[in-house]
């Protein structure tokens, strides 16, 4: 059979790229091994989300009498918040089916490889291979756990993500290495629902890419939930013969061993490039990344590629336009490159995080005058009435021109606020601009305009 467009991989990048490629006409095919939705679908960004939703509600109904209500009795039921995430994965996944029948694209499943100009093979689940072709085959093959080699992942006492939602029995006490997004969303579900949590980080900060402040402030809200934290540690090996992991872990006071029930590497992704026929095509890359151009075409004509295999932020919504702008080129479009510089990232513990643009220390180190406003939500009516006062926005600002350089908040549902900045940055607003938009109020939002506002020294409610 041939294509217009063949996607090996069908996670945010994949299936975007494939409808966007029906939808202009091109005749299309995606090739799956697994599930629909990829890991974000099913084992990352929609069924962590579930499980931090039932940590929350868990957290409401401890706390309900802050709220003035009553609520006798309270308990975890670990295998019904696992089937609940499951079943909305599943649900999700189905969805894509739904789109793929709608969108008119054929499904292949099993394992494509690369065999030549234009030409892919796919191996089903009983082995039998099967070639396709295509004028253009988009590689969308994304990552995986990451492994170190003093951390192997056993499944069982050792484990990557993907464990990590589907354990068959709550654990009383968990060590998270590593505290990038992945650690510390797990670290708070796990730490909500009554496990003993750990948070060990190599660096001196845990979330340690954000702005410093919202690493901060985001230890102080974990140490007050119970989280241990300890920053600037690395674990240097598990001893996993007795019925408990004895993780050693070597700190600026010498080496501590902690007892836990399972140790949760969290060290990031690497990436899926093994078995996809590049080597054989002469496809370059470069510390695990494939070489593309700015519409993600690779070296050789009529193969591209997409999503964390490529350079850039390892995130759905980065795949997700990635996948669009490179199907608009192919179709003869003139897209605009993907700006790297203008992609929002959220963390979705409690508090939750959300960032985009310059920190306050990088849009120093590039050399720009700057002003920064911050407010915080202690401040802020809506949060009051919500019982979420941890946090603040933080602003920053070109001081020459009114640039928005960067925004970093920590606090209740700021990963629906961020947006806001995003759109701004995007059409070139300046910080008057935004304190001159008017805000609803209360809102959560408001504290945008109220910390441009303080950037400038009109602040109202500081």
């Amino acid at each position: 059979m041939n294509y217009d467009v063949i996607v090996i991989g069908t996670g945010p990048g994949g299936y975007v790229a494939a409808i966007r490629a029906a939808q202009l006409g091109l005749k299309t095919a995606v090739i799956e091994k697994e599930s629909l939705g990829g890991i974000c679908l099913n084992w990352g960004c929609i069924p962590t989300k579930a499980l931090l939703k039932s940590a929350q509600v868990f957290e409401y109904i401890n706390h309900a009498e802050e709220y003035g209500l009553k609520v006798n009795g309270s308990e975890v039921d670990f295998g019904s918040i696992i089937k609940r995430s499951r079943g909305v994965a599943d649900g999700m996944s189905k969805g894509i089916q739904f789109l793929m029948k709608k969108n008119k694209i054929d499904v292949i499943m099993g394992t494509g490889k690369l065999k030549g100009k234009g030409t892919v093979e796919v191996k089903g689940a009983d082995g039998a291979a099967k070639e396709y072709t295509a004028k253009n085959i988009i590689l969308a093959t994304g990552s995986r756990s990451r492994e170190l080699p003093n951390l192997k992942q056993d499944g069982v006492k050792v484990i990557g993500y993907r464990q990590a939602m589907n354990l068959p029995k709550q654990p009383e006490s968990m060590v998270v290495v590593g505290s990038g997004a992945i650690g510390v969303e797990f670290a708070y579900f796990y730490n909500s629902i009554g496990t003993k949590v750990t948070v060990v980080e190599y660096l001196d900060n845990i979330v340690p890419v954000e702005d410093e402040e919202v690493s901060k402030q985001l230890a102080r809200s974990f140490k007050k939930i119970g989280i241990n934290i300890m920053t600037g540690s690395t674990v240097e090996s598990v001893d996993t013969s007795g019925q408990k992991c004895k993780v050693n872990i070597k700190t600026a006071k010498g080496n501590e061993v902690i007892e836990a029930d399972v140790v949760l590497s969290a060290v990031g992704v690497t990436t899926n490039l093994e078995n996809l026929g590049l080597e054989e095509l002469g496809i370059k890359t470069d510390k695990g990344k494939v070489l593309v151009d700015n519409f993600y075409k690779t070296n050789v004509d009529g193969v591209f590629a997409i999503g964390d295999i490529v350079k850039g932020q390892a995130l759905a919504h980065v795949a997700s336009a990635e996948g669009i702008i490179c199907v608009e080129k192919i179709a003869g479009q003139n897209p605009e490159p993907l700006n790297y510089n203008n992609i929002p990232g959220c963390t979705y513990c409690s508090p939750e995080i959300a960032s985009v643009g310059y920190t306050e220390k990088a849009a120093r180190e590039a050399g720009y005058d700057i002003k920064v406003g911050k407010f915080p939500f202690s401040a802020s009516g809506k949060a009051s009435a919500a019982g979420a006062k941890d946090g603040f926005v933080k602003v920053i600002f070109d001081a020459k021109y009114g640039e928005f350089l960067g925004a970093h908040m920590i606090g209740f549902n700021v990963t629906e606020m961020i947006a806001e900045v995003v759109v701004a940055r995007k059409l070139e607003a300046t910080g008057h601009e935004i304190i001159k938009t008017v805000h609803p109020h209360p809102t959560m939002s408001e504290a945008v305009m109220e910390a441009a506002a303080d950037a400038y020294g009109e602040v109202i409610h500081l």
